[in-house]
C-alpha cells in the first residue's frame, strides 16, 4: 500500500497580498498526477486544509474539486483538522464523506477511532487522526495533566495507544498516527501561527514513540526529525523564508511488516521565490538576476540614502517585487540626534518641514524639494499675517 503524507495546504492563503488560489490549483495539478503515476491508495492531509475558519465559496468549490478528483484518481483520503481550520465546518458530513473514501478526523470523540486498511496476511493499517488540540478547550474532556500542549498530546496518544492494543491482540497493526502540532527539533517558517509563546506550545519528540509513523503537520518546511516522525511541509511557500525549501510531500510503502520505505516528492513551485540586496542602480542593471525577473521578489536595497521611486524602478525591471526593504550599508548618513532634537533645533518652519520628509522616508529633501517647501511655508505665513 502507498500512503502520501501531506500537510498546510492552507487553501485561500495570499502570499504578501497577492491571491494565491491559481498557484493552489497548480499544486492540486500536481497532487493529483502523484497519486495517478504513483498508484497511491491513501492521501493524508494532516491539518490546515483552509487558511482561515470561513473559507471564501471559491476556496471551498478548490477543496470540493481537489477531494473529487483525489477519489477518481483511486486513493482516499484522510484529512485531520489544524489549527487554521474550524474543526465543526470541516468536519461536517463526515458520515457521508467516509462513504465515498473521504474520511475526516475533526472531533476529540473520534481520536481513537481509527481509518483502517487491510494490508493481507492478516495484517491492518490503522490511520488515527488527532486534530489540533487546543489545551484550554480540551484539557477536560481528554482527562489530561494539564492545559498544555504536552498533557493534551500525551493524553491522545494514550488513548490511541489503547486502541492499538486492544486491535493487536486480534492481528498484526501497523499505526499511523496524524497531529497537528509543534514538535521539538522541528525547525519553523515565518509563515507558522505560533502555537503558544516562548516555544511552550512545543511538544517532546518522545510522545510518539511506538507508533510505525508519525505524520506532522504545522510546521511548513519538509523534514525528518526520526526514522518514523516527519513533517510533510506545505505544499507551496507562504513567506520567504520559505525560499530554499523544496516543497512536496512524503510516500510511504506499507505492508504486513510495518513503512517498509519512505521517500519525498517534490513539486514545482509556479514561481519561484528570491531574496537579494545591493544598491539599486547595481540591481537594475546585474545580469546574475535576469532569472529572478519572473519571480516573487522581496529585494533590500543598500544606498546610503534612500533612492527615490526605488519601487516604481525596481518594478520596471522585477514586476513581481512584493517586499523592499532598506538596509543602509555601514548605517546610513542619517543625522545622529533624535528626531525631537532635531526639531527643536530647527532653524524655521521649513527647516521643521524638511527634517520631517527625510525622517519618514529615510531620504533628505532636494534642493528643488526645498525650494519647494520654503516657497509653500512663505506662502502660508504671508497668507495668515494678511489675516
Amino acid at each position: 500500500m502507498r500512503i502520501l503524507h501531506t500537510s498546510d495546504w492552507h487553501l485561500g492563503r495570499s502570499f504578501h497580498g497577492t491571491g494565491m488560489l491559481e498557484a493552489q490549483r497548480i499544486f492540486i495539478d500536481s497532487l493529483e498526477k502523484t497519486v495517478r503515476e504513483e498508484q497511491v491508495d491513501v492521501v493524508l492531509v494532516a491539518g490546515d486544509v483552509y487558511d482561515r475558519a470561513l473559507p471564501a465559496v471559491d476556496v471551498v468549490a478548490l477543496f470540493d474539486e481537489a477531494l473529487e478528483r483525489l477519489t477518481v484518481a483511486g486513493a482516499q483520503v484522510v484529512i485531520s483538522s489544524g489549527n487554521h481550520d474550524s474543526a465543526t465546518r470541516l468536519g461536517f458530513g463526515g458520515r457521508i464523506l467516509s462513504r465515498g473514501g473521504v474520511h475526516l478526523r475533526t472531533r476529540i470523540e473520534d481520536i481513537a477511532h481509527p481509518v483502517i486498511f487491510p494490508l493481507g496476511a492478516g495484517a491492518e493499517l490503522a490511520v488515527y487522526g488527532v486534530p489540533y488540540l487546543e489545551p484550554r478547550m480540551v484539557a477536560e474532556p481528554l482527562h489530561a495533566d494539564g492545559a498544555t500542549h504536552t498533557a493534551v498530546t500525551e493524553a491522545a496518544l494514550d488513548l490511541i495507544r489503547a486502541d492499538a492494543g486492544a486491535r493487536s491482540a486480534a492481528g498484526r497493526v501497523v499505526s499511523i498516527v496524524m497531529a497537528h502540532c509543534f514538535a521539538a527539533g522541528g525547525s519553523s517558517s515565518d509563515s507558522e501561527r505560533e502555537l503558544a509563546i516562548g516555544g511552550l506550545g512545543s511538544v517532546p519528540l518522545s510522545l510518539f514513540d511506538g507508533f510505525d509513523y508519525t505524520a506532522l503537520g504545522h510546521l511548513h518546511g519538509r523534514q525528518k526529525l526520526s526514522e518514523t516522525v516527519r513533517y510533510s511541509g506545505s505544499p507551496l511557500a507562504y513567506s520567504f523564508s520559505e525560499v530554499d525549501q523544496k516543497k512536496g510531500a512524503w510516500l510511504l510503502e506499507v505492508d504486513a511488516e510495518g513503512v517498509s520505505a519512505v521517500r519525498a516528492v517534490h513539486w514545482p513551485a509556479p514561481r519561484a521565490l528570491a531574496v537579494f540586496s545591493g544598491e539599486l542602480t547595481e540591481v537594475l542593471v546585474r545580469e546574475d538576476l535576469a532569472w529572478a525577473e519572473g519571480a516573487y521578489c522581496h529585494i533590500t536595497l543598500t544606498d546610503p540614502e534612500r533612492p527615490a521611486r526605488a519601487m516604481e524602478r525596481l518594478r520596471s525591471r522585477f514586476p513581481e517585487t512584493l517586499v523592499l526593504a532598506f538596509d543602509p550599508e555601514g548605517g546610513g548618513q542619517e543625522d545622529s540626534r533624535s528626531y525631537s532634537r532635531r526639531i527643536a533645533d530647527a532653524r524655521d518652519d521649513a527647516e521643521i518641514c524638511s527634517g520631517f520628509l527625510e525622517h519618514v522616508r529615510g531620504r533628505k529633501a532636494s534642493p528643488e524639494e526645498e525650494t519647494l517647501i520654503r516657497s509653500t511655508v512663505d506662502a502660508a505665513l504671508s497668507l495668515a499675517h494678511e489675516r
